[in-house]
């Protein structure tokens, strides 16, 4: 997402970009996430273009459930709006087919059943392999699955956003579901690289989220710290420890962690061979809740 919106503006570059996928790539990594509101529209585009010759090596997941390009995004779970959607996004990535295509939030003015009877058209279509869902309740998660099969849920979670852990996440261990950890580094914040709110660059939007306003980051940053203390343990970064982190929460747990950095890319991706000790998991677990309301 970082790649086309939302976040930094001064570090966005598309040949870097891309060139930072394709080594996600060499990595191992193969999970490639995107949705038609990036940007709006030209993320889909970015990723088209890194997988070029190279598509079969990635699972390929976006989303849909916004109607991107106005003055504020507006929830549209219509089913000819997702039938519309799911043919410009085969288009903008260069593909004749999406692996995991996800509802990027329910429209509350539609019956989730229809809005996921008409996703899972577009599997009995041959456009898309599998489907998710993001940021839904269990119950939620509960209702579209009767309907069709849903492979993966898409939620925060993280050492700062641990909602999940409560109902959503139990429920989808149950059902061998997956679950897709957006913001696995507190969009940041967990990685120790800003020491204040001024640290974040203008023109970045979590100049706008409340936890990292003033108090709330002044109140917060004990939390890297003891991170930290943990990562001297292992040799590690507190990015590191933050994923691995995420990564014990259950068997079909998976990080998302975005970046434009290749030497962030590598750093998270080795974050997979930290081992975190029971003593750890008892510093971690005991952070206190994060001072500011999630956005």
């Amino acid at each position: 997402m970082g790649m086309s919106w939302a976040y930094d503006p001064s570090g966005r570059d598309e040949d870097t970009s891309a060139g930072v996928l394709r080594q996600a790539l060499d990595l191992g990594v193969n999970l490639i996430d995107t949705a038609d509101v990036y940007g709006p529209f030209t993320n889909e585009e970015l990723v088209g273009k890194a997988l070029a010759g190279r598509r079969a090596q990635a699972v390929l997941a976006t989303k849909v459930g916004f109607v991107a390009g106005e003055q504020r995004l507006r929830r549209d779970g219509r089913p000819e709006h997702i039938r519309a959607a799911v043919d410009a996004s085969l288009r903008r990535l260069g593909t004749d087919h999406i692996d995991l295509y996800q509802l990027h939030r329910v429209d509350p003015e539609v019956p989730l059943t229809e809005t996921w009877g008409a996703m899972a058209e577009t599997v009995r279509a041959g456009k898309v392999r599998m489907l998710g869902l993001s940021d839904v309740t269990a119950e939620q998660v509960r209702t579209a699955h009767e309907v069709h099969p849903v492979t993966a849920v898409q939620t925060e979670l993280s050492l700062w956003t641990r909602d999940a852990l409560t109902q959503l996440l139990p429920f989808t261990e149950r059902s061998g579901i997956a679950c897709i950890a957006y913001a696995p580094l507190g969009r940041g914040f967990l990685t120790g690289r800003f020491r204040s709110a001024q640290d974040v660059p203008e023109g970045d939007w979590r100049r706008g989220n409340p936890r990292f306003e003033d108090a709330a980051f002044a109140a917060n940053l004990p939390m890297v710290d003891r991170i930290r203390g943990v990562a001297e343990r292992h040799g590690a970064s507190a990015a590191q420890i933050a994923l691995a982190w995420v990564m014990t929460r259950g068997r079909y747990v998976v990080p998302i962690p975005g970046t434009k950095n290749p030497a962030f890319l590598k750093e998270n991706v080795q974050a997979s061979e930290v081992r975190l000790a029971p003593e750890d998991l008892r510093v971690l677990d005991g952070l206190p809740e994060p001072v500011g309301a999630r956005q």
